[in-house]
């Protein structure tokens, strides 16, 4: 009897600590729970709630912590602004705090009671290691918000509507209806996985099998973000140097110090002659400048690299360029305030420019005036809102005026030499201004593809001037003038029309990345041309010779000019970006020689993702079954096996960044064909030949049953597929139009009575859909 003593002893004070009465029953079953908000956790595995939703993607949960794990594996480990716990977020009485009377307050680095609560409550009395990665990771991102607190300040946003505006401002000048509220966007800074996240939802795409992601998983230094873009790259695998051979990229220009930032500031003022940019307009933080040049030059500058990074100085650089650049740079970082806040005061100084050039010549115009414009016309036109396109399309002729006349001063200057080579001075000017020429060419090029516009500037236009350098030369760093002449003479010169005319006798030929975009882009528009004149069905010799052009133009690619440029992006393609993109545009032009699909580009230009999808649906009869459509659907495929192989959930994450904004426009063409074709398989009379299985079956393998089973069929699941991508994570406003489009599209294909009723007032999240998220396992 006397061990039974102690045990006793150790029992009393058990009795004073005994857990809390359960008083709150659930409604549903015999479960009951200690604290109310227990059992309303409990009672929404009932009710299928999921309260907590990520404003980063669409994902949702049923619990905060699962919110705040997801959003620790997914989006703030990239760098991110991660979500404050639920403590702070209810006013942060339950965290202690430091009172400091002399300087504005911090925010709090201590664990919030609230946080522990949620803990506790998740894990029943049982705190495992992912609980405590959560708690420690938590109190991480409050250390670095309270770090950054002071470097993260933002200037005040721009009205909409203030100020007015002259002719080169009109229409979408303000933006008044950019969609940004509505945007999916990773927090403010650009946050993309690496990795799929294993503990919730992520996308609505599941595979039937792993397929790995190329490359290896190191993640690229050269990046501003560094896990977001994958490994880094030499950019043509055919012909690669060795590492020790490759070259990197020019560090992306910076602003050092406030000195600096302030020189920037007196040249806007200096240019704002007239006052009439708005009262709040800001030049926001030296460290959000810098993340500006950076996320340009790292991002979007490799997909067209018209300006010198290495010549490129912020103080120097003409103000209107300048802001320009920063404002496509604050989309990449999804500060869109800022963005917006620039890009206006970039196209007011551009104006202020216009007004005060007496008589303005266009042979005279600064290149930096075009470059100004052609990114102002970018931002427009793809953010998303019809009033930037009819914008862009207002002054189209504009920025054609001005390189035509800058066109014609470049050839005086280049006979006035005589035939001898340029200063290293010269070069850079000269190809500076070919480079821009060939940019506005390819985002002419963009419209007429995108929206079906007529091309508002003709090849004659460019057929007697050099192809673009290799990006190679385009970036070389020399230490005198003497290898400088060395390089210029070893390199390459060829004109576009020499070129053009390899491409029509078959000859495979010799040239740049970038001069492999603009050859593209002119055999698109010629197949546009040939496909809109009234002979097009009788003309048999020109599409023999067009189709002939576009296989030479493929096999020269195994030719193409090594690069040794290693680029902060990652790309299936194994070569140059450019080379990337121009692959996507050579799809889709195999594609136009087959279908046509212009009502659907026409309703692009109106930015209703309603009327888009209903052209999407009602195109399915241009959709025909033949050999040559099973060649159209093979570059649909493999438009969608790129996204497969890099993981398709990973691709919604990182694509918008990573990649540029041609691939979704090209891939519009042929998403909607493939989903169509599909659908013709699916319910015509007529068999399928073996041909047909055999594409048929090859896409239906990128997916597993559970997957098929929930949309119904295999048409409808590509067509969500493709919506979930694009809209997966937003930097151009346009790609969630397309993606909300495909989604209809979806729905109309598998049935749905209601997809193209749903009243205009109704959120697109209103209609009934079935999400792939909970089926399978996530890779």
């Amino acid at each position: 009897m006397a061990p039974s003593a102690p045990a006793t002893a150790s029992n009393s004070p058990a009795k004073k600590t005994s857990a809390p009465e359960k008083k709150y029953k659930c409604q549903f079953c015999n479960r009951a729970f200690s604290r109310s908000e227990h059992r309303s956790r409990h009672e929404r595995s009932h009710t299928k709630e999921r309260p907590f939703k990520c404003l980063k993607c669409r994902s949702t949960f049923v619990r905060r912590d699962l919110l705040l794990r997801h959003d620790r594996t997914v989006h703030a480990k990239d760098g991110g602004i991660p979500l404050v716990a639920e403590g702070r977020r209810r006013g942060g009485n339950g965290g202690v705090q430091k009172a400091s009377s002399a300087g504005p307050s911090k925010p709090s680095i201590t664990i919030d009671p609230a946080t522990l609560e949620q803990i506790e409550a998740s894990s029943d009395g049982m705190v495992d290691l992912e609980t405590a990665a959560m708690l420690m990771t938590d109190f991480q991102h409050k250390a670095a918000a309270a770090a950054t607190g002071q470097v993260s300040e933002r200037s005040e946003s721009l009205s909409p509507g203030q100020g007015s505006f002259d002719p080169y401002l009109s229409g979408n000048a303000t933006l008044p209806q950019m969609p940004w509220d509505t945007l999916v966007s990773p927090a403010e800074a650009g946050s993309m996985p690496t990795l799929i996240d294993r503990h919730g939802p992520v996308g609505d795409v599941l595979l039937s099998h792993s397929l790995p992601m190329s490359g290896n998983s190191t993640p690229n230094a050269l990046s501003p973000y560094p896990s977001m873009t994958g490994p880094v790259s030499p950019v043509n695998y055919r012909r690669s140097p060795g590492p020790s051979q490759a070259l990197t990229l020019p560090k992306a220009p910076q602003i050092a110090n406030e000195t600096e930032r302030t020189s920037v500031i007196e040249s806007v003022q200096k240019a704002d002659a007239l006052g009439a940019l708005p009262e709040n307009f800001q030049i926001p933080a030296t460290a959000a400048l810098n993340r500006y040049l950076s996320t340009y030059f790292n991002l979007y500058h490799p997909h067209l690299p018209f300006l010198h990074q290495q010549s490129f100085n912020p103080t120097s650089a003409p103000t209107p360029l300048l802001l320009a650049v920063l404002s496509i740079g604050a989309l990449y970082t999804f500060e869109r305030d800022h963005a917006f806040m620039l890009h206006v005061g970039s196209k007011v100084l551009v104006n202020q420019f216009l007004q005060h050039k007496e008589n303005f010549d266009s042979r005279k115009c600064p290149l930096w005036l075009m470059q100004s414009t052609l990114l102002n016309m970018v931002f427009e036109s793809w953010s998303g809102d019809p009033k930037g396109l009819e914008w862009t399309c207002s002054i189209k002729s504009l920025l054609a005026n001005m390189v035509a006349g800058n066109r014609y001063q470049l050839k005086l200057r280049t006979e006035a030499r005589q035939g001898t080579q340029p200063s290293r001075e010269d070069w850079i000017e000269e190809e500076s201004c070919r480079r821009t020429y060939f940019a506005v060419y390819i985002f002419f090029g963009m419209l007429t593809l995108t929206f079906n516009h007529t091309p508002a500037m003709s090849f004659d236009e460019f057929d007697n001037l050099e192809l673009p350098s290799s990006e190679s030369l385009w970036n070389l760093e020399t230490a005198d003038e003497e290898t400088w002449r060395r390089s210029i003479a070893a390199a390459s010169s060829m004109t576009v029309r020499e070129a053009h005319d390899f491409l029509f006798q078959g000859e495979q030929t010799r040239y740049s990345a970038f001069a492999t975009r603009v050859l593209i882009n002119a055999l698109f528009l010629q197949v546009w041309n040939h496909k809109r004149s009234f002979e097009a069905l009788q003309d048999v010799v020109t599409e023999y010779k067009l189709r002939l052009a576009l296989e030479t133009w493929e096999n020269s690619l195994e030719v193409c000019e090594p690069e040794t440029i290693v680029v902060p992006l990652s790309t299936p393609q194994k070569g140059h970006p450019l080379i990337f993109n121009s692959m996507a545009v050579y799809r889709n032009t195999r594609a136009r020689l087959e279908v046509d699909l212009k009502s659907i580009q026409e309703a692009m230009r109106y930015h209703s993702s309603y009327e888009v999808a209903a052209a999407m649906t009602v195109a399915r009869e241009k959709v025909k079954r033949s050999q040559e459509m099973n060649k159209v659907v093979q570059q649909c495929f493999e438009c969608m096996e790129i996204a497969a192989i890099q993981g398709i959930n990973w691709v919604a994450k990182t694509s918008a960044t990573n990649w540029s904004v041609e691939h979704p426009l090209c891939g519009l063409d042929l998403m909607v064909i493939l989903s169509l074709w599909l659908y013709r398989l699916e319910h015509d009379d007529e068999p399928a030949t073996e041909a047909e299985l055999a594409i048929y079956n090859k896409v239906r393998n990128l997916f597993d049953d559970d997957a098929i089973d929930a949309f119904g069929k295999l048409s409808s699941t590509v067509a969500r597929v493709w919506g979930n991508i694009l809209d997966g994570v937003v930097v151009w406003g346009i790609t969630k139009l397309m993606g909300e489009s495909f989604k209809l599209h979806s729905q109309a294909l598998v049935g749905y009575e209601d997809s193209l009723r749903v009243g205009k007032d109704q959120p697109i999240h209103a209609v009934p859909t079935k999400s792939l998220a909970s089926v399978g396992t996530a890779y």
